[in-house]
């Protein structure tokens, strides 16, 4: 089995294998049962994206708005407690006039909070579908491997041929063909780096749970596990146990495709687009969904992984996920989680500390060391 090395001199396994069964797109016909179809939701229309950025911006300019309104509350209830110094003792004896004046503002400002939040979850859900349609652009098909213009998904005919575009019939010529190898190494090199910049990007925008006084942390906030009862959408990103060529399970990052609730078994997609899509059906127990909220130690600290837990975690700048150690969990809500991977190559048995977001680290349920 191949090994990754680290930029620390460390190395672990590779758990990844390309498909043996992609599909050759230089001939003029591909059998559609090596690509699979493509999957993907629809783009939507230049009206809807339009659309789309005008909501947000009305989103946005509320919220200015209502913020603005916020604050001159705020400063009633300041130039309130002030006046309370001066003309009493303090605030302890604060007068009824007052103290009815001050339990009004309190209420009001509170409830422009409320709506202020509104605002922001909505603004963020806004942002989520903005995101989806963009990465689509830029990604295109995943499945064969081609930008969003020219899936061969769109062209499959009665009889289950896939008909590829005119282009591809003259990749024939062996100058043709060299150039084309060429361009597909670069293109694979420019979607590793695309796509660990969007896993790097989704970490980052992950939103930050802030409930009421008193409320507890959803599901799927932080450490906090999905309820039994959970089944994951389309898109959802996952960690999902495999089995590779040598038969050796691992936990890779993958999107979910479906679920079929008559089998309980999901078909989730690998997300490491290097190496094309391969699909797995799965059992809900080899599905672990990812946080979809990030906990704030400062309001939170027991949605959060402690330390010496034993936990999987997306090693860095991979799309696989192995068993670690909670090294020192979060502080600030900024912060990220720092992990001791299991590493044979070191005395003590674990990599020297590294840092990955609340985002992609998950919980182990295996419990004695490999």
């Amino acid at each position: 089995m191949g090994r990754l090395k680290t930029s620390g001199g460390s190395t672990i396994k590779e758990s990844r294998s390309s498909n043996n069964n992609s599909s050759d797109t230089s001939g003029v016909h591909v059998s559609v049962s090596n690509i699979g179809l493509c999957h993907h939701q629809p783009m939507p229309s230049e009206q809807r994206k339009k659309e789309m950025w005008r909501e947000l911006q009305a989103s946005l300019r509320e919220f200015l708005s209502e913020k603005e309104r916020s604050d001159q509350t705020m400063v009633s209830i300041q130039k309130i407690h002030d006046r309370v110094s001066q003309e009493s003792r303090g605030i302890s004896h604060i007068t009824p006039y007052y103290r009815a004046k001050l339990r009004a503002l309190c209420t009001s400002g509170a409830q422009d909070t409320d709506i202020l939040k509104n605002i922001l979850l909505k603004s963020a859900e806004k942002v989520k579908e903005i995101k989806a349609w963009k990465k689509l652009e830029m990604d295109g098909c995943s499945n064969c491997n081609l930008t969003n213009n020219t899936c061969l998904s769109s062209n499959v005919d009665n009889s289950g041929i896939v008909t590829a575009n005119s282009s591809s019939s003259s990749s024939s010529n062996n100058n043709s063909s060299s150039s084309n190898s060429s361009s597909t190494q670069k293109r694979h090199i420019v979607r590793r780096g695309v796509l660990m910049s969007g896993l790097q990007q989704d970490a980052h925008s992950l939103p930050l749970w802030s409930g009421k006084l008193g409320e507890k942390p959803p599901s799927l906030c932080g450490a906090i596990p999905a309820d039994n009862n959970y089944v994951g959408k389309p898109g959802d990103k996952v960690a999902a146990r495999v089995k590779g060529q040598d038969d050796e399970e691992n936990w890779i990052l993958a999107e979910i495709v479906s679920y079929n609730s008559l089998t309980s078994k999901y078909d989730v997609d690998d997300i490491d687009a290097e190496e094309g899509k391969e699909r797995h059906s799965l059992g809900r127990r080899r599905v672990v969904p990812l946080p979809v909220w990030k906990a704030n130690p400062e309001t939170d600290p027991g949605a959060l992984f402690t330390k010496d837990t034993l936990v999987l975690a997306l090693y860095p700048q991979t799309t696989c996920f192995y068993r670690a150690l909670i090294h020192e969990p979060p502080r600030k809500s900024s912060d990220n989680y720092s992990v001791l991977f299991e590493d044979t190559s070191y005395p003590d048995g674990y990599s020297p500390p590294l840092h990955v977001a609340q985002r992609y680290v998950i919980v182990c349920k295996e419990d004695k060391k490999k």
